[in-house]
C-alpha cells in the first residue's frame, strides 16, 4: 500500500498521498498501470477519478470528525484530547496525483493537503498530529478499498 505523510517543517499542514494500487471498477478505473505520466493525466481528468476525488472528501470529512482515537493507543504520552471539541484540522485541498511506481509504470494516485489554523503559520504540526493524519490516511484507504 502506497501512503505517504509528509509534513511540512515550517507551516502547520501535511500533504497525503496516495497511489491507486489496483483497478477501480466501480469508478471504472480498470487500467491503473500507466507507462508515461501523459498518460495517467487522462485517468485523472475522468468522470470515474472526479467521482473518486469526491468520495474520498466526504469519507474524510466522516473520519475527521470522528472522536480521536484512544490516547493510550498512541506513542506520545501527552496525546490526551480532555477536550469533547472537534479537532482543528480542515481539509485545504483533495485532487489527482500522478504517482511513480516501480520500473517506470505511473498511477494515478490522491493528493490531500490538510491544514491546522489553531497552530502558529509558521510552526510545523506536533508529532501527536501526524500521527492522527497517518490514522486518517489508513482509515481512508480501508473505507475507500484503494490498495
Amino acid at each position: 500500500m502506497a501512503i505517504r505523510v509528509l509534513p511540512d517543517d515550517d507551516k502547520p499542514s501535511v500533504a497525503i498521498e496516495i497511489s491507486l494500487e489496483k483497478p477501480l471498477p466501480d469508478y471504472d478505473l480498470d487500467e491503473i498501470d500507466q507507462p508515461t505520466p501523459r498518460d495517467v493525466d487522462g485517468v485523472l481528468v475522468s468522470q470515474g477519478f472526479r467521482d473518486l476525488v469526491d468520495d474520498a472528501r466526504g469519507v474524510l470529512m466522516e473520519i475527521m470528525s470522528e472522536p480521536p482515537p484512544d490516547p493510550s493507543a498512541s506513542s506520545q504520552i501527552t496525546d490526551l484530547d480532555l477536550t469533547p471539541e472537534a479537532h482543528p484540522m480542515e481539509i485545504a485541498q483533495v485532487t489527482g496525483a500522478i504517482c511513480p511506481g516501480n520500473d517506470e509504470i505511473y498511477r494515478p494516485g490522491l493528493w490531500i493537503v490538510l491544514h491546522d489554523h489553531h497552530i502558529a503559520a509558521n510552526q510545523a504540526l506536533p508529532p501527536s498530529t501526524v500521527e492522527r493524519v497517518q490514522h486518517y490516511a489508513d482509515e481512508l484507504v480501508k473505507r475507500l478499498d484503494i490498495a
